[in-house]
């Protein structure tokens, strides 16, 4: 093997190497997330507060009388944001930036929902109902299959 075939060689392996070291692979984590994601979309149905629906919620066609206030509709927000389009982002380019940036936001966004819980809980009008629940639920289940996925780098 001639000396600049090797160099060539061993540029190829360290490029591959570092391409290998930037990617992930979600295993059978890829289709649990995807289910919950599909959950997540399938909550926006459910009812969130009183009789008012995620989607509802989110973009602001609730009943002014339930006084919905911020913390639900920037927790359907933010749902959106992180649990769909970080994830989807994520499975799609494989990339453990994208994994961790997603892990990151579902982990925020999972606790954002839990306070919005606890405000709808402590206010006379209508408290939170199950698509709510629902919805956080998924968030925290995103947020720990990202965390193995994202910490599992090498």
């Amino acid at each position: 093997m001639s000396p600049t075939a090797e160099r060539e060689f061993r540029a190829q392996l360290s490029r591959t190497e570092r391409d290998l070291g930037r990617s992930i692979d979600p295993g059978q984590r890829a289709l649990v997330i995807t289910g919950v994601m599909l959950v997540l979309v399938l909550c926006s149905l459910l009812p969130w507060i009183g009789g008012a629906s995620g989607w509802q919620v989110l973009v602001d066609r609730v009943d002014p009388a339930m006084n919905v206030g911020l913390l639900p509709r920037l927790f359907s927000i933010n749902a959106g944001i992180a649990g769909i389009l970080l994830s989807a982002l994520a499975l799609t380019t494989r990339r453990w930036a994208a994994s961790f940036v997603a892990a990151f936001a579902c982990s925020v966004v999972a606790l954002e929902g839990l306070i919005a819980i606890w405000a709808r809980q402590t206010v006379p009008q209508a408290g939170p109902a199950v698509g709510l629940v629902i919805a956080v639920i998924c968030m925290f289940v995103l947020a720990g299959q990202w965390l193995r996925i994202a910490w599992s780098r090498p």
